[in-house]
């Protein structure tokens, strides 16, 4: 066995996992998982730079998670930032940081190598079962962008792309918000601001479904989705969704994973989601404070995502990315 830590930086949330791990038997026994919604990429799509306080939040999970590190020993780190570090001026900011505080540079990796990390940490568990058979479509939909990988025993291709739940909140749900007319416009606006309404408005959400179209079509051209027997979907917007289709009373990770939520569940979710107010989707017991503003969003790209590739239901995985940044270091 060998004791790794690996830690996911995305624009949303900053993620820590510490588990030993067995190469020869595939065994990963999970010691820590936890995360914080810190949201680093909190105006990135309008300034093009990572927002002060949004790095300092950032900086104090960090300071949590070296102390766990070294609490529990670990042998080595890996430290994965995505969409938001990718996309900011001042990225050299937070890597500056990331090294003071955990001794290690945050790898600012491309969308094709998150997408990567993603399907193994995803697919480890499901390979040789007769009731998930491949080839697997992992969607892991994050903050900032969503990765689309399609595989067998290996990834066979892969694409990012720049829908997320934070990213779709920002354009068409808050003050000041609206679409992209072009590649080097920046709307303005943070998802921490007020509502356009409340509830999203008809057009709000048409804007979002047409933002999500338009990226399907790009992920298209790399990635047949069609050809998937199996959809896999990770992160916090798909696993939200789960606990909801499930009815928990509160967020239960044992009974999220491998659950498989019907295309008529995640509609009927979405739906409601799209139809509530702030305080109703704070209310469930489910919802994570920090996903309140941004779930309505997240679970709109999960369900466009059904409808396009044609899939009945989703496998729901609570291991994806930070599995698979964990067993590259074995």
């Amino acid at each position: 066995m060998k004791r790794v830590a690996a830690i996911d930086c995305g624009t949303n949330s900053i993620r820590l996992l510490v588990a030993d791990l067995d190469p020869e038997s595939g065994e990963l026994k999970e010691l820590d998982r936890r995360m914080q919604i810190v949201r680093l990429g909190q105006g990135v799509d309008r300034t093009g730079r990572l927002a002060p306080e949004a790095l300092e939040r950032t900086f104090a999970a960090c300071r949590e998670y070296a102390a766990l590190i070294k609490n529990l020993g670990a042998e080595q780190l890996r430290f994965v930032a995505t969409s938001a570090s990718r996309d900011a001026e001042n990225r050299e900011d937070f890597v500056r940081g990331v090294v003071d505080i955990l001794g290690v540079e945050p790898e600012v990796i491309t969308g094709d190598q998150e997408a990567a990390f993603s399907y193994h940490g995803a697919t480890r568990e499901l390979e040789g079962r007769d009731d998930v058979p491949p080839p697997y479509l992992v969607v892991d939909i994050g903050g900032g962008s969503t990765e689309f990988v399609l595989g067998n025993e290996a990834v066979r291709a892969a694409r990012s792309v720049d829908i997320g739940c934070v990213r779709m909140t920002e354009r068409h749900l808050v003050q000041g918000g609206h679409a992209r007319p072009s590649p080097g416009h920046r709307p303005s606006t943070s998802a921490s601001h007020a509502p356009l309404t409340d509830p999203p408005a008809p057009e709000q959400i048409a804007a979002i479904k047409a933002d999500i179209a338009r990226a399907l079509d790009h992920a298209e051209e790399a990635v047949p989705l069609s050809e998937a027997t199996t959809l896999v979907g990770l992160a916090g917007s798909v696993t939200t969704v789960a606990a909801l289709a499930l009815g928990l009373d509160r967020y239960d990770s044992a009974a999220i994973h491998h659950s498989r939520i019907s295309l008529a569940q995640v509609r009927a979710i979405t739906e409601g989601l799209l139809a509530s107010t702030h305080a109703e989707r704070a209310a469930s017991p489910v919802m994570h404070p920090g996903r309140v503003d941004v779930i309505a969003a997240g679970a709109l790209v999960l369900l466009t995502i059904m409808e396009r590739v044609g899939a009945e239901e989703v496998v729901v995985s609570e291991h994806d990315i930070l599995d698979g940044i964990a067993w590259s270091l074995v």
